[in-house]
């Protein structure tokens, strides 16, 4: 146990030994989830004009208040309104440019309109509900930064930026394999001995979910040559995820097999639980992991060593598994040698997040961590961690 890595150090050795794939372009409409490899600047000032934040009338701001004519009305999208005469206002719609010589737009609400005159109560400050050229950002300014995921707000401020296309970090290939004699598909019948293989779908979930593309191979018979033939052909992708056969059984063949084909192994055991029996290694600049075959270690080390290698290899700007906060319904002890990650629901409480560790905390009981959308960490310590202390977690959905 003294020889196992800390969650920490572990997670920085396979951090310090990825390097980032190289690049491509990417429509708009394709880029959701990827990462940036450049920083994407705005085509547009945005507003490309400065425009009306509200339904009402364009004013010179020195006119009001006061009873004005209405000389023409503005639509959004229509061409450059003319100039606005001396003594006068424009019917104005929300997003519509507003003419040269107004300073101002007075809201509907605030005017009476009758005859084709408007009568405005009360002054209207200059720029009041104009929202300037360029406000939000100016042509040639960064909208996005290189490092970044993009979501649905920064594909959207793209678009609304005039980008069309955008430079993007090549996405992972990864290779991911299951081992175990006894491991047959979903849907096919069971003989004694033999259970139904999990992990290839679990960890390709958290994978692709963190831009990589997965190749799922079939699952590897605990023979040598079947490891040989299976590792060699996984070896070929940026990313190599093996689940089971790591540990010390006479049937563990992963990291020997790994060993015959040039792989460096970094380390082996982490101090972390569930996942002890994690691997990490490398051969030129594939990665390799080896995760645990328990189906709870084998979604745990994804998420927490797996994952970040992902999307650092995309570049991107924080790749470490990201903890929120929340507060404990009920205590937990602490384990004074490993670091341990508690399946929990999380519920809303008068203070933030509340969350409340679920029944079966084995590690082989992937069902009832269907029941678990967070994993509760537990620094390794003494005692234990009190109802209502605030503690970080790993959301799962």
């Amino acid at each position: 146990m003294a020889d196992l890595l800390t969650l920490e150090a572990a997670l920085e050795r396979v951090l310090e030994r990825v390097h980032p794939l190289g690049s491509e372009q990417v429509l708009l409409d394709d880029a959701a989830g990827r990462v940036l490899a450049r920083d994407a600047l705005a085509a547009v000032d945005l507003p490309p004009f400065p425009s009306s934040a509200m339904d009402g009338f364009a004013v010179r701001s020195e006119d009001t208040p006061g009873t004005l004519p209405v000389a023409f009305r503005v639509a959004a999208g229509s061409p450059s309104p003319d100039p606005l005469p001396e003594r006068a206002t424009a019917g104005i719609a929300t997003g519509g440019a507003v003419p040269d010589g107004a300073d101002a737009v007075v809201p509907v609400e605030l005017t009476s309109e009758h005859d084709g005159l408007v009568e405005i109560a009360a002054p209207a400050s200059p720029g009041a509900h104009i929202r300037p050229r360029g406000g939000d950002v100016r042509a040639g300014e960064v909208v996005v930064e290189a490092g970044s995921r993009l979501g649905a707000a920064q594909v959207g401020a793209l678009a609304a930026a005039g980008v069309a296309t955008v430079t993007c970090a090549a996405r992972p290939r990864v290779a991911l394999l299951a081992t175990g004699s006894e491991l047959r598909a979903p849907g096919e019948r069971l003989a004694p001995g033999q259970i139904y293989e999990s992990n290839r779908t679990t960890v390709a979930v958290v994978l692709e979910g963190a831009g990589a593309v997965v190749e799922r191979l079939p699952v590897v018979v605990d023979e040598d040559a079947a490891h040989a033939e299976s590792l060699s052909r996984a070896l070929e992708s940026d990313v190599v995820v093996t689940t089971g056969g790591v540990s010390v059984g006479p049937h563990d063949l992963v990291r020997a097999s790994a060993a015959g084909l040039g792989v460096e192994e970094v380390f082996w055991g982490v101090a972390v639980k569930p996942g002890k029996p994690l691997s990490f290694g490398i051969r030129g600049s594939t990665l390799v992991f080896g995760l645990p075959g328990n189906p709870v270690s084998a979604l745990v080390g994804a998420l927490l060593f797996v994952r970040p290698a992902v999307l650092a290899l995309q570049g991107a700007l924080h790749p470490e598994p990201p903890l929120d906060a929340g507060r404990l319904a009920t205590p937990l002890r602490r384990d004074e040698r490993r670091d341990e990650f508690v399946r929990a629901r999380r519920e809303a409480g008068d203070d933030g997040t509340l969350l409340r560790p679920v029944s079966g905390q084995d590690s082989h009981m992937i069902v009832r961590a269907a029941a678990a959308d967070a994993l509760v960490h537990v620094p390794r310590g003494t005692g234990e961690l009190r109802v209502g202390e605030t503690v970080r977690y790993l959301p799962l959905t």
